[in-house]
């Protein structure tokens, strides 16, 4: 037996009821307590069972952020355990009041909209720049025909102007445009003026510097306050942080802005259920109040207002980004250990590994939906 499977054995008594709840539950996954391969957990300090019975992923990625355990592999060790559909078979009672407040208030209000912004996007545009692609494109790649990180982004720009059929001289708006990659890559490749929204000061600024010499217009501004109208609409990655109470009046304000005959591109990660709640690791310390959608209440917020005309699920894709996320992060972590520190750097390869295993494990989407105000004539031509 080697030191590290040593030491987790040591935290793991099979005499304990919960320890062999939690052995027997792993092993549906494949995933054994203190084993060998890359995926198997280590335990490194008590409590780690405990913690996850009662706080699910909540508990479980604050004893990881604290170190009281470790696998080699993090995004395979949860591509198997959600693969597996272990989650479904913990009911914590200590995240109740999460899911109360969840399912029964608005979390995503017009003023509690500014939180994500300043807790997660305004981290730092250095810290962005050491992880993303050139463009600070921080939404899932294209990875159809691309081999990194770059040309997979390039591609999903790409595919979004050709699915909204760009043409010189048209307004776009983008609704939550980031760091302004797609309305750089739109003005740029296809001549369209465009007026961009966030809720990021960081973004703001960085956008601003950075694309002076051409006709974009970035402001910092909730979706809810937009009245003007636009040829095109398009929001990349934004959706997530609308919340299901909010859903059918971003689909209101879409429609009110888009001109007739315009066309709409929501790219959204979605949930496979309707009916479950925000993960509570995930809404704590990476996206406060965020909450990803179903087809079904997508669905919803848009009868009567658009024709779907294409949905295209890349999900896959995502753990691709993901990974290459990672990648840069770990090489660039030296630069921010000091400032950031040890729990900081374990939230966030947690935060990105047990993405992108979620995303292996199809636990998890990623959807672009082409919508039209009116229909378009005749056949829409997909694209891919």
């Amino acid at each position: 037996m080697n030191e590290t499977m040593a030491e987790s054995t040591k935290f793991f008594d099979p005499d304990k009821k919960t320890h062999q709840f939690a052995a027997d539950l792993l092993a549906q996954a494949d995933i054994q307590i203190g084993g060998s391969r890359p995926w198997d957990i280590q335990f490194l300090a008590e409590g780690v069972p405990e913690a996850a019975l009662a706080r699910g992923n909540l508990g479980f990625g604050e004893a990881y952020m604290d170190g009281a355990w470790e696998a080699e592999a993090l995004d395979q060790f949860f591509c198997k355990l959600l693969a597996a559909r272990l989650p479904h078979y913990i009911k914590p009672a200590k995240i109740f009041p999460h899911i109360v407040r969840a399912k029964l208030l608005n979390r995503q209000t017009a003023r509690r909209a500014w939180e994500v912004g300043e807790a997660h996007y305004d981290l730092g545009n250095e810290f962005y720049g050491a992880m993303l692609d050139s463009r600070m494109t921080y939404t899932c790649g294209y990875w159809k025909d691309a081999d990194n990180l770059e040309d997979a982004q390039e591609a999903k720009l790409d595919l979004i102007c050709r699915k909204l059929q760009l043409e010189p001289g048209m307004r776009l708006l983008d609704i939550g445009c980031g760091w302004g990659s797609l309305m750089a890559y739109a003005a740029e490749h296809y001549g369209v003026e465009a007026v961009g929204l966030t809720i990021s000061k960081e973004q703001t600024q960085w956008a601003k510097t950075h694309y002076p010499h051409l006709n974009l217009d970035f402001r910092l501004m909730d979706y809810r306050e937009i009245d003007e109208k636009f040829d095109r609409i398009a929001s990349v990655g934004m959706f997530e942080h609308v919340g299901p109470k909010n859903y059918r009046t971003f689909m209101e304000v879409v429609y009110r802005c888009l001109n007739p005959g315009g066309l709409f591109l929501l790219h959204t990660i979605g949930k496979n259920q309707r009916n479950s709640f925000p993960d509570p690791f995930i809404d704590k310390y990476i996206f406060p109040n965020g909450e990803l959608p179903s087809i079904g209440q997508i669905g919803d917020a848009v009868d009567e207002l658009f024709v779907v005309e294409d949905l295209h699920n890349f999900g896959a894709d995502y753990d691709k980004t993901l990974m290459a996320w990672h990648a840069n992060f770990e090489k660039a972590w030296p630069r921010f250990r000091e400032e950031l520190g040890e729990r900081f750097y374990r939230m966030w390869r947690y935060y990105l590994l047990s993405c992108a295993g979620a995303f292996r494990a199809r636990d998890i989407q990623l959807w672009q939906w082409v919508m039209a105000k009116d229909g378009v004539e005749g056949v829409y031509q997909r694209v891919v």
